[in-house]
């Protein structure tokens, strides 16, 4: 894809076709949902002889139940067959959901109803591995953070949307229920369309066989997860969103109806808050993250999530508010905290789940993919019936009021963040790098085409600071092992980046044989593995910022395993504070936010490869720009 823009992909008929189909189903789930607690609220004990709440429990428990039963067993569908073919299955089938949905509503027959709720759980349940499955097939790496995020934008608009839509259908006194059903048979009829456009993906596992015992491959799937220690972490803290978020987003009508004596305009202004605020953030995580899973921004997500609950728990009034319309809502000088705190929390929640879902689709082996993304909601829709009983629990039992379990919540947030990140210390390492190359520098990158997406490759660099390989992990979308002189390895603040990115400590031969040989052991691992070397041929910093001799040990590692090998310049970083310039560490940054550049050129074929073929391309790069 050319240019550098995530709105390009609604351009492009590989994406927009599937964007409008995913968008449109989470549209018409919230118009019927919605829809439906209006003629349960009001009509609950009418149609069913029970009271609002029992009746309003028992239609959030029908949607979820089918996440639970039948996950596992359509995630295999998703990997056994191509993926497009399905996708306008599923349509067509939303398509009689509704149908059905309007002989309930005109019969006011609440087990049709409540029917049509459960097939449309079981509508989203079958999609929703194809969802995630899909995009890593449809999109280049580069464009996996991109296309996620303007997934997540387009399910959250399409929430408030539903929201906002189906009580406002509901509200038309004359005929509401063949307004209802006009609307949602439309929007079915219309993601039908769209998904016609979908082109082609192509099945990953084709040769699997269906186990149709859904207990017995609900328990497989969550093996799947455990495959990948990072992938699984990375499910665990987007279940973990789940909780907080449906903890946050099904207590606002209450909260600002209890608390800020809000009427329906006060509960859709907050509700647009938050939603709004997700879709900025997941729309922003492309700009933070350059086009690649940017991991870094988890623990950044973390930090917002529980410091902005937190204020809202503080910012909400003690004693419950009255008769507030919008008008006076907003006259309230509180209530505009009340509402950036919501918002707030929505970006922060963006830069927390698009680079986790990003992570589990790239890190997931394609042949089971589809089957980890099932795996995954049935643990997301676990962890919200978890956040449901929660909720019950404080708000009934324990007598919390609504501010009081927003805190409590933003506050097991910074618990289960800090046990995530002390289990996975690579989610912190990528956050203080993030931070280094975002505060104290400005990079520029060119040529970042010329790392392959896959395969073994060696990228090697003129080596100017003891951040360099921390500046260089940051701005290629390729985790990097890099090859480090021992002692740079050893330094306390650094320490615990370089280790926790599996950097290879090497020493001279007449140094420490020891670890030259585990180097090497290493590097050879490195490389069998399809993973990116990084290295830094001249042995040492620049103490005059020249570029010294390229020493010819990276000739006799291509020797072992013929590999291309990527030459890159640093420019423009010679005095800052990480430089040897005047022969010592700087004490404070020489100019903050300064810029510098990162030039990627071509690949040298193994082949070809010399140390001063090697240099020759490094030098030539840089030009004259220290």
């Amino acid at each position: 894809m050319s240019g550098h823009s995530q709105f390009k992909l609604f351009g492009e008929k590989r994406f927009m076709p599937f964007f409008i189909t995913q968008a449109s189903g989470a549209l018409n789930d919230n118009i019927f949902k919605n829809a439906l607690a209006a003629l349960l609220v009001f009509q609950g004990s009418r149609l069913a002889g029970l009271n609002t709440d029992q009746v309003v429990n028992l239609s959030a428990l029908v949607f979820i139940l089918p996440f639970f039963l039948f996950s596992a067993l359509f995630g295999q569908f998703a990997d056994k067959y191509e993926k497009s073919m399905q996708i306008r299955r599923i349509k067509l089938f939303e398509v009689l959901i509704m149908a059905t949905a309007t002989l309930g509503f005109w019969l006011d027959n609440l087990p049709i109803l409540l029917g049509v709720l459960f097939m449309l759980g079981f509508q989203s349940t079958i999609f929703g591995p194809i969802k995630y499955g899909i995009l890593p097939q449809v999109l280049e790496p580069r464009e996996l953070v991109g296309g996620n995020a303007l997934v997540e934008m387009g399910t959250f608009v399409a929430i408030l949307t539903g929201t906002i839509l189906g009580p406002q259908l509901a509200g038309i006194e004359a005929d509401w229920p063949f307004w209802v059903s006009v609307v949602c048979l439309g929007v079915a009829i219309a993601g039908y369309v769209a998904a016609r456009g979908i082109p082609l993906a192509a099945a990953v596992a084709p040769e699997l066989k269906i186990n149709w015992n859904i207990f017995s491959e609900t328990l497989r799937n969550i093996r799947f997860l455990n495959h990948k220690r990072v992938v699984l972490n990375s499910v665990l803290g987007i279940s973990w969103f789940w909780f907080f978020g449906a903890t946050f987003l099904v207590q606002i009508p209450s909260y600002s109806q209890n608390v800020l004596g809000g009427n329906e305009d006060v509960m859709s202004v907050l509700l647009a808050m938050f939603i709004i605020g997700i879709s900025a953030g997941s729309l922003l995580c492309e700009k933070l993250s350059g086009r690649r899973v940017e991991i870094g921004l988890v623990p950044f997500g973390a930090i917002g999530l529980t410091l902005f609950g937190l204020d809202l728990y503080f910012s909400s009034p003690r004693i419950a508010l009255v008769d507030t319309t919008l008008g006076t809502f907003f006259s309230n000088g509180g209530n505009w905290r009340v509402s950036f705190d919501l918002l707030m929390i929505g970006v922060f929640g963006g830069f927390y789940i698009v680079p986790l879902y990003a992570l589990v689709q790239q890190r997931s082996e394609p042949s089971h993919r589809s089957r980890v993304i099932a795996g995954n909601n049935i643990l997301n829709a676990l962890f919200m019936v978890i956040a449901a009983i929660f909720a019950m629990l404080l708000l009934g039992r324990a007598g919390f009021t609504i501010p009081e379990l927003f805190g409590l919540t933003a506050i097991l947030n910074a618990i289960v963040a800090i046990y995530i990140f002390t289990i996975v210390p690579e989610f912190l390492m990528r956050f203080l790098v993030w931070i280094l190359i975002h505060t104290i520098y400005r990079v520029r990158v060119t040529g970042a085409e010329h790392i392959p997406d896959e395969g073994p490759v060696i990228v090697a660099a003129n080596h100017v600071s003891f951040v360099d390989p921390l500046i260089i992990a940051g701005m290629v979308r390729r985790p990097i092992r890099f090859v480090m002189y021992y002692r740079i390895y050893r330094i306390p603040l650094l320490k615990f980046i370089f280790k926790t990115g599996k950097a290879i400590p090497i020493a001279g031969r007449s140094e420490n044989r020891e670890i030259l040989n585990n180097a090497y052991q290493r590097i050879r691992e490195t490389l069998s593995n399809g993973n990116v070397l990084g290295i830094f041929p001249e042995g040492a910093i620049t103490r005059d910022g020249e570029i010294k001799k390229f020493k010819k040990g990276i000739e006799k590692t291509v020797r072992e395993q013929p590999v291309p090998v990527v030459p890159m310049a640093l420019c423009h970083l010679w005095g800052s504070m990480f430089s040897r310039r005047d022969a010592l560490l700087k004490r404070r940054p020489y100019k903050l936010w300064a810029k510098i550049e990162l030039r990627i050129g071509e690949p040298i074929p193994p082949a070809e490869l010399t140390a001063a073929r090697l240099e020759a391309e490094v030098r030539k790069l840089r030009g004259a720009d220290r």
